[in-house]
């Protein structure tokens, strides 16, 4: 890679893989619009003369078009990843997920570059069949507004890969962890129990299954596959690969963790249901074997994750003020 072009650079895990790039002497331009990503973040890189900032939005393409220029591979890891309230703002998924990637594609078409990673989801499988999930799970019926925008990103990827020879590397992640860590479970009953310490409200029944993987282990797996350039020797040039540990735990083990760690012993309690909402997935679990056959495996376990998540938050209740 000789120079880089990441979208939501200003977000936990967009300034997370600018600061892994620069550190291997990587040039890199950063693109935001801040809508959810926060100076502080980006902070360290702009100290580096290897970075580049440029505030704009994936849904003006003229100027996406302009700040791509010169560059050599993509990761469009910016997008609206609010799942929950998802059914209040149906467009929203379409066009910061959909629409914008593909004007991603339309900027990389008119600047020569050939190379794009995509931050996919594993809520794309739907309420899979199988568990854990494999890469070549048939799709089911969508049950998310993002999953189904994602997912519609995936194909006009694989599109543009085979008709204009780009190089696609897909990945659908389950839930990432830690420092920057700003949306998810973790920041919630942080935030519920600096407020009242003495009970902790959970959606669903708690037993909703879970599957979580470390931002540095999140890097680390994306940044080697890349590297190996695996999607030139696939069929269609584009390599779709799972990212996660090969553990899950229950709502109930991570509030187990969280108060542990805070020395804390509230009272739970339980909205009910097998799910917290509507689109919530009970049970995600992905099969991770094509990635780990590769030669990469993460070095953090969940809990371990988590505690480095809350340790974090710890450090910067600011995120809550950022958030409103």
């Amino acid at each position: 890679m000789r120079r880089v072009f990441i979208t939501g650079a200003a977000g936990f895990i967009g300034s997370s893989l600018a600061d892994r790039l620069l550190s291997e002497g990587i040039p890199v331009v950063g693109w935001d619009n801040f809508s959810t990503g926060q100076e502080r973040f980006i902070a360290p890189a702009k100290q580096n003369p290897n970075f580049t900032l440029i505030r704009g939005d994936n849904l003006d393409l003229p100027a996406l078009t302009k700040a791509m220029a010169g560059c050599e591979t993509v990761f469009h890891l910016a997008a609206n990843a609010d799942v929950r309230f998802g059914l209040e703002h149906p467009s929203k998924d379409l066009q910061q997920n959909t629409v914008a990637t593909f004007n991603v594609l339309e900027a990389m078409r008119a600047n020569g570059v050939k190379t794009i990673a995509f931050a996919s989801t594993g809520s794309v499988y739907g309420e899979a069949e199988i568990i854990p999930t494999p890469e070549n799970h048939p799709f089911p019926i969508q049950t998310s507004l993002y999953a189904a925008s994602k997912l519609a990103g995936e194909g006009m990827i694989h599109a543009y890969c085979e008709g204009y020879k780009f190089e696609g590397y897909i990945f659908r992640f389950v839930s990432i962890l830690g420092e920057r860590y700003t949306h998810g479970h973790v920041l919630d009953f942080y935030k519920q129990l600096l407020d009242h310490p003495e009970y902790l409200k959970v959606l669903g029944d708690g037993t909703q299954r879970k599957s979580y993987l470390y931002v540095g282990d999140c890097l680390s797996a994306m940044l080697h596959v890349m590297k190996m350039g695996k999607a030139r020797e696939a069929k269609h040039n584009v390599e779709v690969f799972n990212l996660g540990t090969d553990e899950f735990v229950q709502v109930n083990d991570s509030i187990r963790y969280i108060c542990a760690a805070l020395k804390l012993k509230p009272r739970i309690e339980y909205t009910g249901g097998d799910r917290g909402w509507i689109g919530d997935n009970p049970f995600i679990f992905l099969d991770t074997k094509k990635i780990r056959a590769t030669g990469w495996k993460p070095a953090l376990t969940i809990e371990q994750g988590i505690i480095r998540t809350l340790r974090w938050l710890e450090q910067n209740h600011w995120v809550y003020e950022a958030r409103k």
